[in-house]
């Protein structure tokens, strides 16, 4: 099968909502959405102590942080696999092969994203605001959700790349889930096991649905900064 019949097979499988590509497709959504949606709050909490606050070790766990972001997927997932195999000190969780260890997979590998990111955020705003706010005897809570308002349109793109990192990634998903089909393949590891067969229609026809919500995401963002609503 040539590209263009590969391609042609690839829209047919979607236009015809193939069951078997869909159930992918809905699989990786699921389980990246319940992981980023897991991992947000503490994520923010994290990013507005390391902002507003001084403790000592602060730059040190900045850079952990930082430094977790470059950790390859698949050393997380070899990781994640030791500890919750039979063996491991986890093994009597029984999550080995499930959506459960999937999503905390990668929270594990969205966490530190979103955190320098988020931190990032929070520190280009205007800290003259935090310390009036402060003078005037505003209550920690009170302060931390009015940055966090103030920075919102900041910290939702750091939302979507943290999104856009644990939907595409393939290392962890493969160690921790097994590809099982209907429970833990996803679009990245159906993509490398189609490829791996030589069976290329069902691989293009993922990534066509990868390309398009990079496209959207990428649309909304830019929409986004066009307004100002990016500029902290």
């Amino acid at each position: 099968m040539n590209l263009a019949d590969t391609t042609l097979e690839a829209l047919r499988l979607l236009v015809n909502f193939d069951a078997d590509l869909w159930e992918i497709v809905a699989v990786s959504f699921s389980v990246s959405i319940k992981a980023i949606s897991l991992v947000v709050l503490p994520a923010i909490l994290m990013s507005f102590v390391l902002a507003y606050t001084d403790f000592r070790g602060k730059w040190f766990l900045l850079s952990i942080v930082n430094t977790l972001q470059a950790v390859p997927t698949v050393v997380i997932g070899l990781l994640l696999y030791m500890l919750l195999s039979r063996a491991g000190p986890w093994g009597d969780w029984q999550m080995l092969f499930t959506q459960k260890a999937m999503i905390f997979g990668q929270m594990v590998i969205c966490f530190p994203v979103l955190v320098s990111m988020m931190h990032g955020a929070l520190q280009s705003s205007d800290r003259r605001a935090v310390e009036t706010a402060i003078t005037l005897g505003v209550s920690i809570p009170r302060l931390a959700a009015t940055m966090i308002w103030e920075t919102r349109f900041p910290l939702l793109a750091a939302i979507i790349a943290g999104f856009s990192r644990i939907v595409t990634e393939v290392g962890c998903s493969m160690m921790v889930g097994g590809n099982i089909m209907g429970v833990t393949r996803n679009i990245p590891t159906a993509i490398a096991m189609e490829s791996s067969k030589g069976a290329f229609a069902q691989g293009v026809a993922l990534g066509i649905v990868l390309l398009s919500l990079a496209l959207a995401l990428n649309f909304f963002l830019s929409s986004m900064r066009g307004k100002g609503y990016l500029r902290t």
